[in-house]
């Protein structure tokens, strides 16, 4: 599994695009991607983006591995992590300002701050409490947990479009008494847009 890994990890890198060939992938970048799922049908209406769901990268000797709150939170090989998007599309972005934020004491910091929640089960309700956690709430409070940025504007269920009828029939099966419109949610569309991040490669 280890070399198969790496040996995707190689042709990877050597597919070009529009900036160039993939550059090496560093520890704490983020990969987005659309999840296949109903959930993802209405997370792309209500945020009015095409990314639904993201990780962090950290690298290892076998390759790159990304941290995600899929239910589990867990570690997963870069490889199956990119089959489980629609159709093997995902961007990669970095902090623009990463060499001034992160080096070996900071990356440990952000890995400890995400291993808090290891294990933890998928928050299919979106809340802010971390008891359950969902992907992008994950990769938000590492790096404000562990070096102060936020990345994405913070934002409440009434911010988002819930008009659409696909929207609104998973909002009644997961809400059944009321929206909680209040709730705090960040969203994966809010920190891909994000200034704090450029792309390095989308695919």
């Amino acid at each position: 599994m280890i070399l198969r890994t790496s040996l995707v990890f190689i042709l990877l890198s050597m597919v070009g695009c529009g900036a160039g060939e993939l550059p090496s992938l560093k520890d704490g970048d983020l990969v987005f991607q659309d999840a296949q799922s109903p959930q993802s049908a209405a997370l792309r209406i209500a945020t009015n983006s095409p990314y639904t769901h993201m990780g962090v990268i950290f690298i290892e000797e076998g390759g790159p591995l990304v941290y995600e709150a899929v239910g589990p939170v867990k570690y997963t090989p870069l490889k199956k992590w990119i089959q489980q998007g629609s159709n093997g599309h995902f961007v990669v972005k970095r902090l623009k300002e990463r060499d001034q934020i992160l080096n070996e004491e900071s990356i440990r910091k952000l890995r400890d701050a995400g291993e808090i929640y290891e294990g933890r089960p998928y928050d299919f309700h979106f809340g802010w409490s971390g008891d359950r956690i969902y992907c992008s709430e994950l990769v938000w409070k590492m790096y404000k947990t562990a070096l102060g940025v936020e990345i994405g504007r913070l934002q409440r269920f009434r911010d988002f479009d819930l008009s659409d009828p696909i929207v609104v029939k998973i909002l009644r099966e997961r809400f059944p008494e009321g929206i909680p419109e209040d709730e705090i949610v960040i969203s994966p569309a809010s920190m891909f847009k994000s200034n704090l991040l450029g792309t390095v490669y989308e695919n």
